[in-house]
């Protein structure tokens, strides 16, 4: 069932006027995504139509920008990804998960080297 409200809503409804306003501030990426989940799954990006082996009844469905900021479209991705953190965690033991970023001449090698890096 799709919430009342969704992010793409909000962006299609107040995006313009805040690109306007804040023009100088925002990257272009951020433009970008603000732009690939105002059209994610809408007509912009096509669809085609899905049909019922069962019954034959048919529905459009549009297809997904794709964008690695839409929240539609990186739900799954998430709720994957919770899934496997979950199974590393030890029973009965509290875990806080921490973010930060590396200086960078360690951040460049760490591009360069992610599976060994971040397996320390």
């Amino acid at each position: 069932m799709r919430p009342a409200l969704e992010v793409a809503d909000i962006f299609r409804r107040c995006g313009p006027n805040y690109r306007q306003t804040h023009a100088d501030a925002l990257s272009r990426a951020q433009r970008r995504a603000m732009s690939a989940i105002e059209l994610c799954r809408t007509a912009a990006l096509g669809g085609h139509v899905e049909q019922c082996d069962a019954c034959g009844h048919q529905r459009i469905a549009y297809d997904s920008c794709r964008h690695r900021c839409c929240p539609k479209c990186q739900s799954l991705a998430r709720a994957q990804w919770l899934e496997r953190r979950h199974a590393e965690l030890l029973p009965d033991v509290e875990y806080f998960h921490v973010v930060f970023t590396l200086p960078e001449p360690i951040a460049a090698l760490a591009y360069q080297n992610k599976k060994t890096l971040y397996d320390l």
